[in-house]
């Protein structure tokens, strides 16, 4: 029975078995309470030991797992340690082999620097030995050289300073002798080989100087007033271009320039005459085929007016009469035409006056000279379409006009190219010389051109012997006077060759020029 029964059947007994039954519930629920409180007691006390070793058995196996894992770790890092020990051990074994090979090879090269100091120490010796020797014997030769000295100032009877000015007067004049000759030999080799080296002289001279020669002489440029008007000059697929070529027979040239383009043509009319009819174009403003030949026709017409008009003028400027329209034409072309800087009909005209005068002062034809002079370079108006140079050219050209022999022969030999048959022919070729080289002639002023003069005078009068030299010629030749008695012919031949080395070394001039050494004796004698 469990409490509350008790509890129920003492209250149906009586008031006292009630309070009877419930002491005796208490007691009971008491003894209940106190046995639960055992059994809970001994359930606890056994859950707790079941906890206890469960947990006991955990803490085993963990302990078991950590010990498991931490020799594994322990194994790992150990394996680890090894391997990293393992490395560290062989290269340290490489180390050492590279210090031992190093070691080897200090050691061959101390033995080496061994050797060589005691073969530097060998030689250091044989050396000193050597010097002592060379001592003993310069003393030995200076006391011979001393003893023929004496020797042969007793024989002789000079002093030592007089036999060495005699002996070095020897060697000079032996020297000097033997340097003439080598010049004369050396010249005529020269003069052998001249051709050859005259070609090989003139292809080096045009590949220096080709490009601003041949650029200030060939091309002409034209404003464009925008890149508009470029496209507009070239047309669709460049047939306005092709087309303006084509009619003026010139390359036209447009490029990334801004604002201008090329000109380009050998023949000066042609590039001209396109000049101008470009320019006219882009001032129209119409560009097309058609009106292109239009223009170019008009202009041809313009030059050729004004190329004989300018024939015309400097036939009567330079007062000459009786030339044919062709040849007038001719002259006309040279105002078109320049050379080194000079305008050629310019130069033609100046070169008649100087001809003139030059022929007045000589009592001979200023007429002809004239003639001479305004006609000896008609060849370069041509001799960009014919071959030959224009000497030739100009010479054929007057002799179909059936001009004098003086003039062909002026035209044809005013540069030396062939003999003068005529008066005539040297004062053209020193009035060329002249016009071409005179101050402002090419571009050089009056300063420079009389210190230029001054220059190879002063360069003659320094060598050994000259009397007196003038430049001549414009500066083209200098001729040097030489005292016959103080230089011979094979000095006098020197002398020429150091000046004219010197004026290469030390000058910039024009052309090439002359060195003349003139040497004469001259007898006086007086009757009285």
């Amino acid at each position: 029975m469990d409490p509350a029964s008790w509890i129920l059947l003492a209250q149906a007994i009586s008031p006292t078995g009630i309070a009877i039954g419930a002491v005796i519930g208490a007691v009971v629920a008491v003894v209940v309470v106190v046995v639960r409180a055992r059994m809970v007691g001994a359930t606890l006390a056994r859950r707790t030991e079941e906890t206890l070793a469960q947990a006991q058995q955990e803490a085993d196996a963990i302990v078991k797992a950590a010990q498991v894992d931490a020799k594994a770790a322990m194994l790992a890092s150990k394996e680890q340690f090894e391997k990293e020990a393992a490395a560290v051990r062989a290269e340290h074994k490489d180390i050492e082999k590279r210090l031992s090979k190093r070691e080897d090879v200090i050691d061959q090269k101390l033995d080496t620097l061994e050797t060589k100091e005691r073969k530097v120490d060998a030689a250091e010796k044989a050396i000193a030995e050597r010097e002592e020797q060379i001592t003993a014997q310069e003393a030995e030769i200076d006391a011979l050289v001393e003893q023929h000295r004496k020797e042969l100032v007793r024989i002789s009877g000079m002093s030592a300073d007089e036999g060495k000015r005699q002996l070095l007067e020897h060697l000079k004049h032996d020297i000097e002798n033997d340097a003439a000759r080598l010049i004369d030999r050396t010249l005529a080799e020269a003069r052998e080989q001249a051709e050859e080296r005259s070609r090989e002289i003139t292809i080096t001279a045009i590949q220096r100087y080709a490009a601003e020669h041949t650029s200030a002489s060939t091309v002409s440029t034209v404003d464009i007033p925008s890149d508009e008007m470029k496209g507009r000059v070239i047309g669709r697929e460049g047939r306005n271009i092709r087309a303006f070529e084509k009619a003026t027979g010139v390359d036209v040239i447009v490029d990334d320039t801004p604002g201008v383009v090329v000109v380009s043509a050998f023949d000066p009319v042609r590039r001209e005459v396109a000049r101008r009819s470009l320019e006219r174009l882009i001032q129209d403003g119409r560009i097309h085929p058609g009106r292109i030949e239009e223009i170019v026709e008009e202009i041809t017409k313009d030059v050729d007016k004004d190329i004989m008009e300018a024939g015309k003028a400097a036939a009567v400027e330079a007062n000459i009469g009786g030339l044919q329209k062709k040849q007038l034409e001719l002259l006309g072309r040279l105002s078109y035409r320049t050379s080194y800087g000079q305008n050629v009909l310019r130069h033609s005209i100046e070169v008649a006056f100087l001809c003139q005068t030059m022929a007045d002062e000589l009592g001979l034809d200023s007429r002809l000279a004239r003639r001479c002079g305004l006609l000896h370079d008609i060849g370069k108006a041509m001799d960009h379409e014919l071959e030959g140079g224009h000497p030739q050219i100009g010479h054929d050209f007057c002799k179909r006009f059936n001009e004098p022999p003086e003039v062909l022969n002026a035209v044809l030999g005013h540069h030396g190219d062939v003999p003068a048959t005529s008066v005539y022919t040297p004062l053209v070729a020193a009035a060329d010389a002249i016009s071409a080289a005179r101050p402002g002639g090419r571009r050089e002023s009056l300063e420079r051109y009389v210190k230029r003069l001054e220059q190879l005078e002063s360069i003659a009068n320094e060598q050994d012997g000259v009397k007196q030299s003038f430049a001549i010629q414009a500066g083209r030749e200098v001729r040097v006077i030489v005292d016959a008695r103080k230089v011979d012919d094979a000095r006098a031949t020197q002398i020429a060759h150091t000046i004219a080395k010197r004026i290469e070394e030390e000058m910039t001039y024009p052309g090439e020029v002359r060195v003349t050494v003139l040497r004469e004796v001259r007898a006086v004698g007086i009757a009285r």
